[in-house]
C-alpha cells in the first residue's frame, strides 16, 4: 500500500477488508446507474453507490456507510472523467437535491433511463428480453416544469430563503431561479421571497413546529401562460395577505390567482387538505391534447406538459381504437387521460379516490362538451369489481407504490382484452407486470417517456394483451 496525502493506493498485496471501513478513500470505476440516480461501481467484490457520478468515471470515493457486501460513498475526486460527463446547467447542481443528473449529457440520460426500465423488468419482473422502446423526449431538457414547490426557510442572517433541499439534508439551497422550471416563473420566485421578508411573516420551523409560511408553490399553463401562486401555511392567520395578493396580481400580468393552502400537520407532505383562493381565480387554464383543462393549485397534473402529450399519442396509436370500446381509467385524477380518450371510444369510466379530483374531471368534461365520460369516487380496488359493464381496455396510472394486489386480482377476474399500465417507478411496474403476465397477459411493448429530465425518474406505458 502506498499513501499519497490522504489517499491509499492499492498495490495488490493488501487485504481489501482492511480498506472497507467508514471514512476510507477507495478507487472505483462506475459501471452502472441505480434507479435512485447514483453511480454504481465495485471495490473488490463489494458494490459501492456514489452520487454525482456516471458510467465511465474512474474516481476516488470516500466511504460514508459500509455493509458487508455493499457501501455508500461520496465523490472525492475524479481520476478519469466519463465521456458522458458534461458541465451542469445550474450553478448549484452539486448541492441542490432537485436534480441528480445535471452532470450527465442528455443523450446518455435517455439511454440510462431505458436501461433502468429493462433492468427492472428483467430482475424484478422476470421478463426475458423485454420489448422496451427508446425514451420519448421533448424539445428541451431544461425549462420544462410547469409546477415547482419550494420549502421556505431562514438563513443564518434571518433572510428568507426558498429552494430545494440540499442533497441528503433539510438544509435549503436558496434559489432565485431554477433552470428546470418554466423560465416565466423565475421572476416570481425571487420577488415573492422579498415580499415575504418585508411583510415580516413568520417562517415555519419544522423542528419546533412553529411559524407560518412553509412552502411557496408556482404553477403555469405552458400553452396559456396563466400562472398561480400559492403559499402553504400552518394556519390561515397571515396578516396583510389580501392586500399583498392584489399587489402580486398587478405586478405579474400572467398571474391569475393567489391562494393559501393550510397544512397544520407535522409532515413532509407539501400540501394540506384545504386550499382557499385569496385573489383572482382558484384555477388556471391549460390546453392539453386539444382540450381545455382547469387546473387548481393542488391538482395533480403531469409536470411536463409536452412529453405527457407525446406519451398520450403513443397510447392512442398503440390501442388502435375502433370507436365501440368501453375504457376504464383507474386512478383517473382530473381526467387528463380519460377526457382525450373519450373522443375515441364509446364510453369512459374514471375511477378516482379523491372527490375533489372527480369534481374537477366532471367540470372539465362539461367544459369540453364530453358526455360519454363517467367518473366514480372511491378506492380502485373497491370500485373495479363492482363495474356493471365489462371493459375492453383498462388504463392503470397508479401512484409510485404501484397497484394494490386486489386491483391486479380484479383485473385477472375481469380479463379486459387490453391493459395499459402507466408508471413512474419501474420497480413497482415490474412487480405488477409479473403478476399480470402470470395471469394470462402478454407484454407486447413498453414505451418510456422522459417526464423528468436531469433526474433519474422515468415514466413508462406498458401495453399488455390477453393471451
Amino acid at each position: 500500500m502506498i499513501k499519497t496525502g490522504n489517499i491509499l493506493l492499492q498495490t495488490g498485496s493488501e487485504n481489501l477488508d482492511d480498506l472497507w471501513k467508514q471514512g476510507r478513500l477507495v478507487e472505483v470505476e462506475i459501471t452502472d446507474l441505480s434507479d435512485t440516480g447514483d453511480g454504481v461501481g465495485r471495490f473488490g467484490e463489494r458494490v459501492v453507490f456514489v452520487p454525482d457520478t456516471v458510467v465511465g468515471d474512474r474516481i476516488w470515493a470516500r466511504l460514508l456507510r459500509v455493509k458487508p457486501q455493499y457501501g455508500f460513498g461520496k465523490l472525492h475526486e475524479i481520476i478519469t472523467p466519463s465521456a458522458h460527463r458534461t458541465r451542469p446547467g445550474c450553478i448549484v447542481a452539486d448541492k441542490c437535491g432537485g436534480c441528480q443528473w445535471q452532470h450527465i449529457n442528455y443523450e446518455y440520460q435517455l439511454e440510462a433511463k431505458r436501461n433502468l426500465v429493462i433492468q427492472a423488468l428483467e430482475r424484478i419482473g422476470g421478463i426475458s428480453a423485454p420489448p422496451v422502446d427508446g425514451v420519448l423526449a421533448g424539445d428541451s431538457a431544461l425549462g420544462y416544469r410547469n409546477k415547482s414547490t419550494y420549502p421556505v426557510g431562514l438563513s443564518s442572517t434571518l433572510k428568507v430563503q426558498a429552494g430545494y433541499f440540499q442533497k441528503g439534508s433539510h438544509q435549503i439551497v436558496n434559489l432565485n431561479q431554477c433552470p428546470i422550471q418554466d423560465a416565466r416563473l423565475n421572476p416570481m420566485l425571487a420577488g415573492v421571497k422579498q415580499d415575504i421578508q418585508e411583510r415580516g411573516w413568520r417562517i415555519y420551523n419544522e423542528k419546533h413546529h412553529r411559524g407560518q409560511v412553509r412552502y411557496l408553490s408556482l404553477r403555469i399553463g405552458r400553452r396559456t401562460g396563466e400562472m398561480l401562486l400559492t403559499l402553504v401555511v400552518k394556519d390561515w392567520d397571515l396578516p396583510g395577505i389580501e392586500a399583498q395578493a392584489q399587489e402580486w396580481l398587478k405586478r405579474y400580468p400572467q398571474l391569475v390567482g393567489v391562494s393559501l393552502n393550510r397544512n397544520p400537520d407535522r409532515t413532509n407532505a407539501n400540501f394540506g387538505a384545504e386550499t382557499r383562493c385569496i385573489a383572482g381565480k382558484p384555477f388556471l387554464r391549460e390546453k392539453f391534447a386539444d382540450l381545455e383543462f382547469q387546473i387548481r393549485p393542488d391538482t395533480f397534473f403531469q409536470v411536463n406538459t409536452e412529453v405527457a402529450e407525446l406519451l398520450l399519442k403513443e397510447i392512442i396509436g398503440q390501442l388502435n381504437f375502433q370507436g365501440n370500446e368501453v375504457l376504464v381509467d383507474a386512478y383517473s385524477g382530473i381526467g387528463t387521460m380519460s377526457l382525450p380518450l373519450a373522443k375515441l371510444v364509446q364510453q369512459v369510466i374514471g375511477l378516482e379516490v379523491q372527490r375533489e379530483a372527480v369534481e374537477q374531471a366532471e367540470a372539465n368534461a362539461i367544459l369540453n362538451g364530453i358526455s360519454n365520460a363517467n367518473f366514480q369516487v372511491g378506492e380502485v380496488e373497491n370500485l373495479l369489481p363492482q363495474l356493471l359493464v365489462t371493459p375492453d381496455i383498462v388504463l392503470l396510472d397508479p401512484p409510485r407504490k404501484g397497484c394494490d394486489r386486489a386491483v391486479l386480482h380484479s383485473l385477472l377476474q375481469i380479463q379486459p382484452s387490453q391493459i395499459v399500465y402507466v408508471s413512474c417507478k419501474p420497480p413497482t411496474l415490474a412487480r405488477d407486470l409479473k403478476i399480470l403476465c402470470a395471469g394470462g397477459y402478454r407484454l407486447v411493448r413498453v414505451q418510456p417517456a422522459d417526464f423528468f429530465p436531469q433526474t433519474a425518474h422515468v415514466e413508462c406505458a406498458a401495453f399488455l394483451v390477453k393471451e
